[in-house]
């Protein structure tokens, strides 16, 4: 069988009347019962830091990178959206997706915030979600101020891939101070704890284990108030371990599908 990746295919979708961006690489050449990845950014980002994982998983299954609306380019919404807003219009575009595909369930894997629009995903509609990948969740309880996290991330930046950093950093800027900071009140709002506990899926919860966003306690926690969940962690690592372990995270992700 060849498993050279097709090369990304964009475009956009609506839903709802908002837009998202979708990039898609059909997974490996040849044919197969393959799985389909799908991928959720976190606040002020778009698909552009998870290139790296999505090439990554492509090497095994179809995989989807989404930009949320308001990020990547996509249209500014004129209203703010919580987290179950933007869980909603996502199942809308999954279904999209999927049913081009000729598949009912997907792996979702969010980062940091998309952590938990992709918990609150698999909470309203199960039948979408096979597994569920949380990488970096948030936000962390006992450190949800605007001041705690704003500390925890400027830690984090300092030690982080430079490549990474001007990316993410692009991409903040090209979504403004004023979508940024009405997602962030979504994002702080948002109960990861208390939803996880109704996620019938398999969960993976992976981190840096120098993440000081998503820390250990935080992390394991989730996994113990979850149904069926495992916490994996790749030392030296940080944050964007999606990007700077983009291999690992794959992997990991692979064999937990596998697995379970």
């Amino acid at each position: 069988m060849n498993l050279a990746v097709h090369e990304p295919r964009r475009r956009r979708l609506r839903s709802g009347g908002f837009e998202f961006g979708v990039i898609h690489s059909p997974g490996p050449r040849g044919g197969g019962d393959f799985p389909v990845f799908v991928i959720v950014h976190g606040i002020g980002t778009s698909h552009r830091y998870s290139a790296l994982l999505h090439r990554a998983l492509a090497t095994s299954g179809s995989t989807y990178s989404l930009d949320l609306p308001g990020f990547g380019g996509t249209e500014t919404p004129r209203r703010q959206l919580s987290v179950a807003d933007n869980a909603t219009l996502l199942s809308s575009v999954l279904r999209t997706l999927m049913h081009g595909l000729r598949v009912r369930q997907c792996v979702v894997i969010g980062h940091s915030m998309g952590a938990q629009i992709a918990t609150e995903l698999a909470v309203q509609h199960p039948e979408l979600v096979s597994h569920l990948v949380l990488i970096g969740p948030v936000t962390d309880s006992r450190r949800c101020s605007v001041l705690a996290q704003a500390i925890d991330l400027c830690r984090d930046t300092l030690k982080e891939p430079v490549a990474a950093n001007l990316l993410v950093f692009a991409d903040y800027a090209r979504c403004g101070p004023w979508w940024y900071t009405r997602t962030l009140v979504s994002m702080l709002a948002f109960a990861t704890a208390d939803r996880i506990v109704h996620v019938a899926a398999p969960i993976l919860v992976m981190r840096g284990a120098d993440d000081p966003v998503s820390r250990q306690a935080w992390c394991a926690g989730l996994v113990r108030r979850s149904r069926n969940g495992m916490l994996s962690e790749i030392a030296g690592h940080r944050h964007l371990v999606h990007y700077s372990a983009a291999g690992s995270v794959a992997g990991r992700i692979s064999r937990f599908v596998q697995n379970s």
